[in-house]
């Protein structure tokens, strides 16, 4: 399985809670943070809901 490695570009400041709670699970606390994660189905579907937040790499 692939690995990916999430950073947060853009603030969570004047977003919904759904995706606050999304950067939080992912491990996301502050901007310009990067986190690891297999690239499981569950991760991926929280990935997509803030993606216009994150960048992603595979690695």
């Amino acid at each position: 399985m692939k690995k990916l490695r999430i950073t947060q570009v853009k603030s969570s400041i004047d977003r919904s809670q759904r995706q606050k709670r999304s950067l939080e699970a992912l491990g996301l606390k502050k901007m310009h943070q990067t986190v690891e994660h297999e690239g499981t189905p569950q991760i991926l579907g929280i990935v997509e809901k803030v993606k216009h937040l994150v960048t992603v790499e595979e690695i």
